[in-house]
């Protein structure tokens, strides 16, 4: 017969006896809510990071002519990027995005 410790929370699945530590319970306590309501100032620095990253992709990746072209309409602005460059401009902006409003929120700027 198994003994279950003083300090715990039980559950009980298919016979068996699974034990929670309240360790795990009180950390639920000491995180930070998060949830922020959504913003524009977000949106907007989402965006201007995006096309920030896609007026330096043209210039910076190695081979951003490659495959099919993006239609754009400021296409010489832009560098006149491919689909795949056009991609992992967006994808990356959006990484440096996130990253500027998680920070920004969390300085309590925004």
């Amino acid at each position: 017969m198994r003994t279950i410790p003083p300090l715990g929370y039980q559950l009980v699945h298919a016979g068996e006896i699974t034990v929670m530590s309240s360790i795990l319970l009180a950390v639920q306590v000491t995180v930070p809510n998060t949830g922020t309501t959504w913003n524009w100032v977000g949106t907007a620095i989402i965006i201007g990071s995006c096309l920030l990253v896609l007026l330096l992709a043209g210039w910076s990746i190695q081979y951003p002519h490659v495959g099919t072209k993006m239609p754009l309409p400021f296409s010489p602005l832009f560098n006149r990027p491919s689909v795949a460059t056009f991609l992992a401009a967006m994808s990356f902006g959006h990484i440096i995005g996130v990253a500027a409003v998680l920070g920004l929120t969390n300085i309590g700027i925004l």
